[in-house]
């Protein structure tokens, strides 16, 4: 029985998809007191934008079940569950790459639809895909806004979110309606969270590895110079442990210029403190997502210009590529379009967006054979032999997910 309030790190993230406006960023503050939308153009537009992070705690209160920051009260009976880490992803289309990184982080998802429109929307279907080919095991799909709907609406939305599920490894994913506006059956859905999205297995022996989602500067404007804090990364740790003090290595890191020529240096720099949250914890380890303050110069990480970089401890991160060459599996339709089109063969010079570990970047199909596909990137990655890649190409005005790619064999920039 838990006898203090919850304040380490998260031991699992999960993720909030789903098409834009079907209530994700609104879950995410009925289960985390926090609104994830923060970013002015966010605000202005009422779409999630950047990726979103908000820590809670599950609760078992005698027999509810209630996230919050602090410890209950008037229950008899009081028991910590776990402390949970979200990730609201971006719905919009054009967004797609973003949740795609998102993605990369996820240990398991909720799936929001909205019970007022027609099921599948475009990005359900993306999203859905996406999470299928990223490996994820364990979602929950999350029927919202049953309030603006009638019984007999609910129920029609019920049946078409099953047809869709028909033959994905998700169709028997538990279905939960609720009203994340009016606070309606949040008790179960977290119940129904503490029994299908399990905590993984972690292995903190192994060298540390983080992938960088979000970094930024929290100075304000017009701080006094000796009052300046080093820069942030933030994202999730994969494996191993970072602690308090650790040197560091980011990886691509820096761009440089020379002689008309764009190269990319890594980056060593020094852990100051580690935040989960809005706590402080002296060692981070695989779980909820973390931000590392760091002693690098705040100009080298807002606007998140270190995000998809990958942290590590110096000389042991992977090689940097600015080539990849893919073993490629294309899907039979076109994913998120609202037209059925057969997905054809990449061409020599097609220009693909290609998401790897939390990083997305462009290739230029150069060669092609016998299930392969070697491309030119504009972004160099970080990444092992083995890692995968989701594959995107531009239908129309958007880049639509047509299937994913395995690292075969390594170019070195």
């Amino acid at each position: 029985m838990a006898t203090k309030d919850a304040l380490g790190q998260p031991v699992i993230n999960i993720g909030l998809v789903g098409h834009v406006d079907h209530g994700k960023t609104t879950l995410t503050e009925r289960l985390s007191g926090k609104w994830t939308d923060t970013h002015s153009e966010e605000l202005k537009r009422g779409i999630t934008i950047r990726l979103g992070y908000a820590n809670t705690a599950f609760w078992k209160c005698d027999k509810k079940f209630i996230a919050s920051n602090k410890k209950p009260k008037d229950f008899k009976k009081i028991e910590l569950l776990r402390e949970v880490s979200f990730i609201d992803a971006p719905g919009h289309e054009s967004l797609m790459a973003t949740m795609l990184s998102g993605a990369t982080i996820m240990d398991g998802a909720l799936l929001l639809i909205s019970a007022s429109e027609e099921c599948p929307q475009p990005q359900t279907r993306e999203h859905l895909m996406a999470l299928e080919i990223m490996g994820m095991k364990n979602i929950i799909i999350v029927q919202n806004k049953i309030d603006l709907v009638s019984e007999e609406k609910t129920l029609k939305n019920y049946k078409e979110i099953k047809k869709f599920l028909e033959g994905t490894k998700y169709e028997d994913a538990p279905i939960i309606p609720i009203s994340a506006q009016h606070n309606i059956n949040i008790d179960l859905l977290i119940e129904t969270i503490e029994k299908f999205i399990p905590t993984p297995k972690r292995d903190e022996k192994k060298e540390p590895l983080m992938l960088v989602a979000r970094s930024f500067d929290i100075n304000k404007p017009g701080v006094n110079f000796k009052n300046i804090t080093g820069g942030v990364v933030g994202g999730a740790i994969i494996q191993g442990k970072f602690t308090e003090g650790d040197e560091i290595e980011i990886k691509p890191g820096i761009r440089i210029e020379e002689k008309n020529k764009a190269s990319y240096k890594d980056i060593k720099t020094k852990i100051i403190s580690i935040n989960s949250g809005t706590n402080q914890i002296k060692t981070a380890v695989p779980g909820g997502s973390v931000a590392l303050m760091t002693n690098l110069d705040p100009s080298l990480v807002k606007s998140d210009s270190l995000a998809g970089s990958l942290v590590g401890m110096p000389g042991k991160l992977p090689d940097v590529l600015d080539e990849l060459t893919l073993k490629v599996t294309l899907l039979e339709r076109v994913v998120g379009s609202k037209e059925d089109i057969v997905v054809d063969p990449i061409k020599d010079q097609e220009m693909l967006m290609l998401n790897v570990n939390s990083t997305a970047t462009v290739g230029i199909v150069y060669e092609r054979g016998k299930g392969l596909v070697k491309c030119k990137l504009k972004l160099p990655v970080c990444a092992e032999i083995g890692s995968r890649a989701t594959i995107s190409r531009r239908v129309g005005n958007r880049f639509r997910l047509i299937g994913f790619g395995e690292i075969q064999w390594l170019f070195v920039a």
